[in-house]
């Protein structure tokens, strides 16, 4: 089942978080596509820096709550720590979208609730699959324009820190 996961991180070596978290899930799904990575201005929550953000295609038979366990344990791994909704993370997991998937409990929902009022998924999934993005999102979000500011290209998975 082919699913997507969107990465986020603003503190400690954020491209460091998301690599590792993406090699994680290579052993889920040796052949999984990353986007490219984006820096992005946090939304909501306390003052905080900025996030780099990705997101994640792979396949597998995990189930949404097993793949809901995966991201929470990538979480745990990158140190991350809950004391503040909203608030700066050293890594972010979210399950975007699962093939053929709608549901909504409690503790997830899929598609992701707010997945298409944020620019920070919506580029780098366009990047992966445009067919999954709403025509004219960028309009919707405020124009390339308004976006410009809070969403730039900065990195992809395999470049070296420099």
């Amino acid at each position: 089942m082919r699913s997507y996961l969107g990465l986020g991180s603003n503190l400690g070596d954020r491209l460091g978080h998301l690599r590792r978290a993406i090699e994680a899930l290579r052993s889920i799904d040796n052949s999984l596509a990353v986007s490219p990575v984006y820096e992005t201005a946090p939304v909501g929550g306390p003052a905080q820096g900025p996030y780099l953000n990705c997101v994640v295609r792979l396949e597998s038979e995990l189930s949404p709550f097993e793949l809901l366990e995966v991201a929470h344990r990538l979480e745990a791994e990158a140190g991350r720590v809950r004391t503040v909704k909203d608030g700066p993370r050293t890594l972010d997991v979210d399950v975007l979208l699962i093939d053929g998937t709608e549901l909504q409990t409690p503790e997830l929902t899929v598609p992701h609730p707010r997945m298409y009022e944020r620019g920070f998924v919506l580029a780098p999934l366009e990047d992966l699959d445009p067919a999954l993005v709403p025509a004219g999102w960028r309009e919707h979000l405020g124009g390339a324009a308004g976006l410009e500011g809070d969403l730039r290209r900065v990195a992809t998975i395999e470049d070296k820190p420099g």
